[in-house]
């Protein structure tokens, strides 16, 4: 293996749409850098571990990874293959990890994604980490246990954000793509370190993001997931710059994200745009008014409620009321008929009695939404919940997790048979899969098309039948 020209970088990305984006710009970053990309880790000079830390599971997968990738590079075909490990582990551990895995070569946070390309650099011209095998040892210098340290630049309170032409490769379909509009987290919710790890919230500008839109429209891509922690805080953030610290925003008005959509619904083409991540404190009638009226942005949201009763939404410290919450639902559905709603809860929080989780089993009965989740509670090193006492057992947290989602598996196929008979207007992912407008990519159900269609573009399918998440239909001509 040989590094002296265009070295090949390998890339394995866990994690959420969020991350993606930023292994997308680390990609781009190595191309500008003038060295190549592979798909196969056993081809690359450099392997990039981008990692989550979202919940313990994320965690492990990540550290997984790590150990994994590292054991090998023992054998011959990956001798002397350089680790860097990324993402929102690296970012939140990287003290920890430098001096507990000194068999990576580098930590690099999220101030860092775009200039992926210029570390490389730095990692290739510095002695290979020590602890490999004996055939490794032969590809490079080699530095003894005692003096060796792992490349460590992560910045501890990260302030990037990318602008429209940070260099990126799409690691999407060809036809969908995630845009991420802002970065960070302002909320004090208990039970996630979100916002220590990725900083406060700080949103692109408006231009920004309609000349990238522009762009990806321009490419031939049908569907942009407009993403960040909060999507409906974007742009709240210039407002409080300009009102100042003393000066309370006022988050009803939710100009900035309506400006937004707007501008991107008046992009030329024929195309989704999809809107995720919201937080039920910051909708508007003024949102509901503008999703109604721009026709290319799909009749679905994904907004994450967490919970329903009242003494659990203020320990999880989600600024919001079980009253504004039911009231929301109904105004959205009122304002946008035929939206289809995703939304998560939590099960098992520290302290949730019986009565507080049948409470939410009677608000997902009677609120029928056509897409949940549900999570049981992950205590998180660093939150506050993780510090509160009455921690429940593992064993009711699945309990009550398998019930919840008993009872959603009995809405959803109420929900999917209630479609049999309808045609609905679908964009095909495969040539026998396809999406509507109610299933976001990756997370939500499919439609399975009993004849060959063409991937990328957008059909009509009669829907003939009806699984539990998944539905299957004829193409129409």
């Amino acid at each position: 293996m040989t590094t002296a020209a265009k070295p090949k970088v390998g890339m394995i990305s866990l994690g959420c749409a969020k991350n993606l984006v930023d292994a997308e710009i680390m990609l781009g970053s190595v191309l500008a850098e003038g060295m190549e990309i592979t798909a196969n880790a056993d081809d690359a000079d450099v392997l990039i571990v981008n990692t989550c830390a979202f919940i313990d599971s994320a965690k492990e997968e990540s550290i997984e990874a790590i150990l994994e990738s590292h054991e090998q590079r023992g054998l011959k075909k990956r001798a002397g293959q350089r680790l860097i490990v990324s993402g929102c582990m690296s970012q939140r551990f990287s003290k920890d990890l430098s001096s507990e895995m000194n068999e990576v070569d580098a930590f690099m946070g999220l101030d860092q994604v775009a200039d992926a390309g210029k570390l490389i650099r730095q990692v290739l011209d510095r002695p290979i980490a020590p602890a490999l095998s004996p055939r490794s040892k032969k590809a490079a210098t080699v530095l003894t246990d005692e003096a060796w340290e792992p490349l460590n630049v992560v910045t501890r309170k990260p302030t990037y954000i990318p602008d429209w032409d940070t260099p990126r490769v799409r690691l999407t379909p060809k036809h969908t793509a995630f845009t991420k509009i802002a970065e960070g987290c302002n909320h004090p919710c208990s039970f996630c370190v979100i916002p220590q790890m990725r900083g406060r919230h700080r949103s692109r500008s408006v231009d920004s993001v309609v000349a990238e839109v522009r762009a990806l429209v321009k490419e031939g891509v049908k569907e942009i997931s407009l993403i960040s922690q909060d999507t409906t805080y974007y742009g709240m953030d210039l407002w409080e710059e300009k009102a100042g610290p003393r000066q309370p925003v006022d988050s009803s008005r939710g100009t900035a994200l309506t400006d937004l959509l707007r501008q991107l619904n008046a992009i030329e083409g024929d195309f989704w745009i999809r809107l995720l991540y919201t937080h039920p404190a910051h909708w508007s009638d003024e949102l509901i008014a503008c999703i109604a009226e721009c026709s290319k942005v799909c009749r679905y949201i994904d907004i994450p409620l967490q919970h329903i009763h009242p003494r659990m939404l203020k320990l999880m410290q989600r600024e919001t009321t079980s009253e504004h919450i039911e009231t929301l639902i109904a105004r959205i559905r009122a304002g946008v008929p035929g939206i289809a709603i995703r939304t998560t809860f939590i099960v098992g929080f520290p302290g949730e009695t019986d009565e507080e989780f049948e409470y939410l089993l009677d608000f997902i009965k009677r609120t029928r939404f056509e897409r949940l989740g549900v999570f049981p509670y992950s205590q998180e090193e660093g939150s506050k919940a993780a510090k509160m006492e009455e921690q429940l057992p593992q064993k009711t947290k699945q309990a009550r997790f398998r019930k919840a989602m008993k009872l959603q598996q009995k809405i959803a196929q109420e929900i999917s048979n209630a479609q049999i008979g309808k045609t609905l207007r679908a964009l095909v992912d495969q040539p026998t899969v396809a999406r509507a407008a109610g299933d976001a990519p990756d997370i939500d159900g499919r439609i399975m098309l009993t004849k060959p269609a063409k991937v990328g573009e957008f059909i009509d399918v009669l829907i003939t039948e009806a699984q539990v998440y998944d539905l299957i239909g004829e193409p129409l001509s």
